[in-house]
């Protein structure tokens, strides 16, 4: 089991959060075409190495950025959100 560091609530199992997605893919704003919505919506960067995520801490549901290795699953940090940093 790895464990997940909420800046809330200090580190927890990883079975108590969910993945929100790349901090990088922004939702499109005002008129897009289908494609757009399509690429948003479906289609993700599967990075190698260092990364930042968006994640939810389902107990205290608080949405929280991650920096994380994907190769060695080393957790670098987490960040709380504003509220123009989130999604």
């Amino acid at each position: 089991m790895q464990l997940f560091i909420c800046p809330f609530c200090g580190p927890r199992a990883e079975t108590e959060f969910h993945f929100g997605g790349d901090a990088g893919n922004l939702r499109p704003e005002g008129d897009v075409d289908a494609m757009a919505w399509s690429n948003y919506l479906y289609f993700r960067d599967n990075s190698r190495g260092a990364v930042k995520e968006i994640w939810m801490h389902l107990p205290c549901r608080e949405v929280f950025a991650m920096e994380r290795d994907t190769v060695t699953h080393e957790v670098h940090a987490t960040h709380a959100l504003t509220g123009e940093e989130r999604p």
